[in-house]
């Protein structure tokens, strides 16, 4: 009679532990780059990643999946994202199109940052606007996300920007 208490109390005691590990598990977000013109699947391991209106970048969040999609850890505590790309050994930033209307224009700065909401990307899935294209959007790129995905579409940095860079 003794031994059933204690066995309660362990499980009991089991269980919390798990709740409390479970918690501070980091988040995982599944990450679609698409090519902005054609909405092929860019598939990428150079990938920066910031969180909470941070500067520092985290290269090595994010593993590349046998599909070509990428695989982010996000620290459970993060509540907003920024995903940016480079090419050609690290040499160039791919644009984010998200920004792209916007980059460089006399009312805003050269290089904007969009922030994601972590819980929306886990919750509905997310898709970034494409801003590079024209005003009616072909069907190729008309994507959906599944929840726990991010799909953002890129373009190559023009010569000018790779001289401001």
């Amino acid at each position: 009679m003794r031994v059933v208490p204690r066995v309660l109390f362990l499980m009991l005691l089991t269980g919390l532990l798990c709740c409390t590990l479970d918690a501070q598990a980091p988040q995982k977000i599944t990450v679609r780059m698409l090519d902005s013109k054609t909405g092929l699947l860019i598939a990428s391991s150079n990938f920066l990643v910031r969180v909470d209106h941070n500067q520092e970048a985290h290269g090595d969040w994010i593993v590349k999946n046998e599909d070509g999609t990428g695989s982010l850890s996000v620290p459970s505590g993060a509540q907003l994202i920024s995903i940016h790309a480079t090419y050609e050994s690290a040499t160039y930033t791919y644009a984010n199109c998200d920004v792209d209307k916007d980059r460089a224009s006399s009312s805003h700065a050269a290089r904007i940052e969009r922030w994601y909401a972590v819980s929306a990307i886990q919750t509905a899935g997310l898709v970034a606007p494409n801003d590079c294209g024209g005003k009616k959007v072909p069907e190729r790129l008309q994507v959906i996300a599944k929840p726990g995905e991010f799909v953002f579409f890129v373009r190559p940095e023009t010569s000018i920007e790779k001289l401001r860079d």
